[in-house]
């Protein structure tokens, strides 16, 4: 397999396999050998209390020691090998199996048996009728070294070692089943931006799902989405540069020609309509130039203490000389609002502002323009009584080169895209709503400068009267 993502995702798998019946067999063992070697001890224990008891009986049926009984009784309790000695109550020996020559038997069975080195000696007190009469001593094979104990270990290692080896092969080809599954959509994304790179552009990734696989497909088709519809704006905004430049060169050519063969009279009507499309020439390269620079304003901004209120006062008296057959009503607060600006790219906000909201503002309608102050912003709303923004382009209206479907003003799309940049470059927000009554309201919020009469009141404000002139 090629994708080295499906190569670790397949370690990954084996490895977890493997180590888990590692994990498994040493835990196993650990477990096993504690509780099999407290088994044999407790054995142990309890077969030299049966020897203790034996010879208690012994004892009791032959009101005394017997050497010859006891020396009949030592091969039933040493059959799997052992020492044993037994005392009187007075420390004496009585009776010594390992020194006793008749215990070759013994001796043999422990060599055929193979057993191990005898562990520690254990001494039991031999009780008749609650009179400690003597004790024994008793010293039999270590636990867990006899043959037998050590074969059973091994089996159950081997048996550990060959699960460990199916789960490892189990674990091995479910990670390559499921890595090929899990890497569909990798080669997915990675086949459809390779096509992207070819130019298909209508290629997107064909793949579904709720998990980050699902959410990664997901934001590059919306991506490509994006990329096609800024590729689909810009040519729609080549072909309007296009026809806007065409449209005033072509009247300056016309009426050069007329007026170079003498049609047309060199008069001050000629040359004033020939300033005007010289005038349209330049505004449609300002914007141009406008928008090439304003992603960089923020580098070059010259920002000193400005007031606000009288900028936007200023701008809209210039507006209405231009509009006078619209009302452009003001709410501006009595008091200073002032921010740290740039004044010439402000006034360029308010002017790209101001002529969106006349261009779509139908003869005798309103355009309404507030400012107020809310710590630690002012805001500035730019409201109009026109036909108002669909939602499902609500979101596109800042877009470079976006141009409403169903928008009949004039324009290159590029006003309202400078205007964000600016007010961003100005550490501020702009925002866009479309009432269902009509019309769009625009909400700029620039941060005030900590200076005095920026602290006034709320109650103040509001207290302040609006003023609507036509």
């Amino acid at each position: 397999m090629r994708s080295s993502y499906g190569l670790r995702l397949i370690a990954a798998f084996a490895g977890v396999g493997v180590a888990s019946a590692a994990i498994t067999a040493i835990l196993v063992n650990l477990t096993f050998g504690s509780l099999f070697n407290s088994y044999v001890s407790e054995q142990q224990s309890t077969r030299g209390a049966q020897s203790a008891a034996v010879m208690a009986d012994s004892y009791r049926q032959h009101q005394g020691w017997d050497r010859s009984a006891l020396q009949n009784l030592g091969p039933t309790l040493l059959m799997d090998g052992g020492e044993l000695r037994v005392t009187d109550a007075n420390g004496v020996v009585v009776l010594q199996l390992s020194e006793d020559p008749s215990l070759e038997t013994v001796r043999l069975h422990r060599e055929l048996m193979g057993s191990g080195p005898l562990g520690p000696e254990r001494s039991i007190p031999i009780l008749v009728d609650g009179t400690q009469v003597g004790s024994v001593a008793i010293r039999l094979p270590a636990p867990g070294l006899q043959p037998h104990d050590l074969d059973f270990r091994h089996s159950v290692n081997q048996m550990l070692l060959v699960g460990g080896l199916v789960a490892g092969m189990v674990a091995l080809a479910l990670g390559i089943v499921l890595s090929r599954r899990a890497s569909i959509p990798v080669r997915e994304l990675t086949a459809a931006a390779n096509a992207w790179e070819r130019g298909e552009r209508q290629r997107r990734v064909q793949y579904s799902s709720d998990d980050e696989f699902g959410t990664m497909t997901a934001s590059f088709n919306a991506m490509a989405d994006s990329i096609e519809e800024q590729e689909r704006l810009r040519r729609a905004f080549a072909a309007d540069v296009a026809h806007e430049l065409r449209t005033p060169l072509m009247v300056l050519r016309s009426q050069l020609e007329a007026m170079q063969d003498g049609v047309m009279k060199r008069d001050d009507s000629t040359l004033g309509s020939l300033h005007e499309e010289v005038l349209r020439l330049s505004r449609l390269v300002a914007d141009l130039e406008v928008l090439a620079s304003a992603g960089a304003a923020k580098f070059g901004l010259e920002k000193r203490l400005i007031d606000l209120r009288e900028q936007v006062a200023g701008s809209v008296e210039e507006f209405r000389a231009l509009f006078p057959d619209r009302t452009i009503g003001t709410d501006l607060p009595k008091s200073r609002v002032m921010v740290e600006a740039d004044p010439g790219r402000i006034r360029q906000m308010l002017s790209n502002l101001f002529s969106n909201a006349l261009k779509f503002t139908p003869e005798g309608g309103l355009v309404r323009v507030a400012l107020i102050r809310a710590e630690p912003d002012a805001i500035l709303e730019v409201s109009d009584s026109g036909p108002g923004i669909p939602k499902e382009e609500l979101d596109s209206v800042f877009d470079r080169f976006f141009r409403g479907r169903r928008a009949k003003a004039a324009g290159s799309g590029i006003g309202l895209t400078v205007v964000m940049e600016l007010v961003s470059a100005h550490g501020g927000r702009v925002t866009v709503a479309s009432p269902e009554a009509g019309g769009a309201v625009f909400r700029v919020e620039l941060p005030l400068a900590a200076t005095g009469p920026n602290l006034q009141s709320h109650a103040a404000m509001a207290s302040e009267g609006r003023v609507y002139a036509k």
